[in-house]
């Protein structure tokens, strides 16, 4: 697809409207609060294609598994965060013809995501039937300050006529899934009601007994004054509204301000639900929407004071990066530790908003090092909160003992109906044990391992002790029948990436009881006694750690994707005619899990969690032959290889790496951003950039950088939070400066070597940019 937004660093602009773009840009212009987030639907009715979405965080339906014919140990439901009441509608009609852009001639249009104030604006100007012209300007934003609350300011003037103006603003609970497996509905009317000022519904799921009550209210002002207005009540099935006339002269703008506050039943108890909605929609009403805009800019300046990325001398490269951070910080702001991340956070349906493994591998680290680090502790609790239902699942697929955690969750149970990847990838179980290592590592936060972090460590162990199969006759461990993280070959056995992160799994949860044992021995007791676990299972792991198997070719001295890849025609992508890509929309999925070529990143995905293990050469050695075949239609690929590439010095490789994670979706790389935005896969284009061109790492509790420029960059800067500190890190043309923006000192080491930063202070290290 060709760009049609325009670069700007703050904000994504798009001019002149398209309708067979409208779903794309549905997508990217989302926003969202954490709490519940809204595609850019119009408020107005619009009759052309459209993804009506809003979407609340938590809300979720067991939407019954759809195969062709049952397996053993098959899930019997994927979840679905649920299409939720229509907030924003706001229904106009110019002396009787409705507004409706998919029939009106339109002219001046514009649609502004402000991504430093977290607002979505738009204007254009519509012609209807007859030559009456109106001028809209709306914005809205979904409040970053009071998580329950939506506002709307929509202006509409009359431009060459005096009218009567139609204004109906209402409240819809009759929506639907597009990804429902039965083109069933999915909500059912409870109640409705109407007040002074207000009008409220309340709707309820079918399963699972989630209630959501949303309340609206609105005002109307002309010329600057509030218009008293009479109003017609407007009812029908699960729909609440208010239907107001106004006279309007040519020039002369009225302002519908609207109001709405959406509760559910995961914080109020079902009897407070009306009145828990009212008295946060009364709140805002007596702030105003100019109070809630500035609550809405000061709260956005907030995150990005923590988390802003800085590109100078390349636009696209900075509009694409703030374009990431904006929407992982409006999906997930960590308060609430039943929530977790879904791949398309509350830009789309796809994936059903479920938590995938992207969480622990790809998003941890955002929040890690751009918010307190409570925040990045919730993610590992909701890991923990489910691992009574992780050992469920794991008996269900006929495990003895051990936990497997889910490809796909809302609440701890596998809800994914493919059974390559619910019986097969269960490398997501190395992702949780990652995960903790990672924030211990990166915290220094250790009491969590004694809290929380071993009993999940050693469950998955238990599962990884039963899962290989030891091959007496070359007495070594194997894994057969999986799918590593490249899903473009499925049931191979010994996938080099599986086997090395369970036997990694393995290493690591006995460095934790070695550590217990030593520092917090009654811990260490009650641990053991509670999971019954023998000196005979950990010296079975420690066998296993030391035969595991791992496929290796001795001429290339590469790891090996899995046993029998060589076997596969090695043509690079690059020579594949470019017709054929992507693959998974022109191939035929036999001839895909036949080919060579793969989703993302496999061996690479191990050497980049394993780094500290395996020298340059050896990455060099997997990059310069995995790579060219891959063909990166996974948003979770270009990432990694981005980060390795900067670490072996491949300047335009990085670059060319960043900006396809960058502006995957602006750019509609792989041809699906209609679907929702790639939210997980954003906090990899944030790791680009400070993993990859900043060199981060964390070793023996010191925070070092390794900074490489690509080259396309004046200079760049990332801010990071570290153990108490935070920083600003500015790579410049000729040097390197650390800006220590808190009080609390803190050492890093630059290039090798150490620097004490004092708070409030910076060091500068001169003539040290390497690449």
């Amino acid at each position: 697809m060709k760009p049609y937004l325009k670069l700007d660093p703050w904000n994504i602009v798009e001019e002149d409207f398209q309708p067979h773009l409208h779903e794309i840009s549905e997508s990217i212009f989302s926003i969202g609060n954490g709490y519940m987030g809204q595609r850019a639907n119009f408020e107005e009715s619009y009759s052309g294609p459209s993804l009506q979405g809003s979407y609340m965080a938590g809300v979720y339906y067991p939407d019954k598994t759809r195969v062709g014919w049952w397996k053993n140990g098959y899930p019997e439901y994927f979840a679905k965060v649920l299409n939720s009441t229509n907030w924003i509608g706001i229904d106009i009609a110019v002396d009787g013809q409705p507004l409706d852009l998919a029939s009106c001639k339109v002219t001046d249009f514009t649609r502004v995501l402000n991504m430093k104030e977290g607002t979505l604006s738009r204007a254009f100007t519509a012609e209807f039937e007859g030559g009456k012209k109106i001028r809209v300007d709306a914005i809205r934003f979904v409040s970053m300050a009071r998580q329950e609350i939506g506002a709307i300011r929509y202006a509409v003037t009359p431009l060459n006529f005096d009218g009567i103006l139609t204004v109906t603003p209402y409240l819809d609970g009759d929506v639907q899934n597009r990804d429902a497996n039965y083109d069933e509905k999915f909500w059912v009317e409870v109640a409705k009601e109407f007040g002074e000022r207000d009008a409220a519904l309340t709707v309820k799921t079918k399963k699972l007994d989630f209630h959501l009550t949303s309340v609206m209210a609105f005002e109307v002002a002309k010329n600057g004054e509030a218009v008293k207005l009479e109003t017609e009540q407007v009812e029908k099935e699960k729909y609440v509204g208010f239907r107001a006339q106004i006279e309007a002269a040519a020039n002369e703008q009225v302002v519908v301000y609207k109001y709405a506050a959406n509760v559910t039943s995961r914080d109020h108890g079902l009897g407070q639900l009306i009145e828990a909605g009212r008295a946060a929609l009364r709140s805002a009403l007596e702030a105003g929407f100019e109070t809630l805009y500035r609550e809405q800019v000061q709260a956005w300046a907030d995150k990005w004071r923590d988390s802003d990325i800085v590109i100078e001398g390349d636009v696209a490269a900075q509009q694409a990066i703030r374009f990431n951070i904006f929407q992982l910080n409006q999906t997930y702001t960590g308060e609430d530790d039943r929530l977790n991340i879904g791949p398309k956070g509350f830009t789309g349906e796809k994936y059903g908003g479920s938590t995938y493994w992207d969480t622990e591998a790809y998003c941890l680290p955002f929040y890690l090092s751009t918010a307190d680090s409570s925040i990045a502790r919730n993610l590992l609790i909701y890991r923990y909160k489910h691992l009574e239902k992780a050992k469920e699942n794991a008996r269900k697929l006929g495990f003895a003992k051990g936990a497997l955690y889910p490809m796909v969750t809302m609440n701890g149970e596998e809800c994914h109906n493919e059974w390559e990847i619910t019986f097969e990838e269960i490398h997501r179980n190395g992702a949780i044990a990652y995960a903790i290592y990672n924030y211990v590592n990166y915290t220094g936060d250790i009491d969590y391992l004694g809290q929380y972090g071993l009993e999940v460590l050693a469950e998955i162990s238990r599962f990884w002790e039963e899962r290989v199969n030891y091959v007496a006759a070359k007495d070594q461990y194997m894994m057969l029948g999986v799918t590593g993280p490249n899903e473009y070959e499925n049931n191979v056995n010994n996938n080099w990436y599986t086997n090395r992160i369970a036997a990694w799994t393995l290493e690591y949860t006995l460095e934790v009881l070695d550590y217990l044992r030593e520092n917090e021995p009654s811990r260490y007791r009650e641990l053991i006694d509670k999971l019954e676990l023998t000196e005979a299972e950990t010296s079975k792991w420690k066998d296993i750690i030391a035969k595991m198997y791992y496929p290796f070719d001795d001429e290339r001295q590469i790891f090996l994707q899995q046993d029998g890849f060589l076997d596969k025609d090695l043509t690079p992508v690059k020579e594949l005619d470019p017709v054929h890509l992507p693959l998974n929309q022109n191939w035929s999925w036999d001839r895909i899990l036949r080919s060579a070529y793969i989703k993302q990143a496999d061996v690479l995905q191990g050497l980049f969690f394993l780094g500290d293990r395996y020298d340059l050469e050896t990455k060099k050695r997997n990059f310069d032959f995995y790579e060219p075949l891959t063909v990166h239609e996974s948003s979770l690929s270009p990432c990694v290889h981005s980060i390795i590439a900067c670490e072996l010095g491949y300047r335009e490789k990085a670059y060319e790496m960043y900006l396809r994670t960058s502006r995957l979706d602006l750019d509609n790389y792989n041809n699906d951003t209609e679907d929702g935005c790639h939210i997980t896969s954003m906090a990899g284009t944030w790791m680009s950039v400070v993993y990859g061109f900043g060199g981060l790492k964390v070793q023996d509790g010191v925070l070092r950088l390794n900074p490489f420029n690509p080259g396309h960059w004046t200079s760049f800067s990332f801010k990071v939070m570290f153990r108490g500190s935070r920083l600003k890190v500015t790579v410049g043309e000729h040097d390197v400066i650390v800006a220590n923006e808190s009080e609390t000192a803190a050492e890093v080491s630059v290039y090798g070597k150490k620097h004490t930063v004092h708070g409030l202070s910076h060091v500068k290290i001169e003539h040290a940019l390497q690449g």
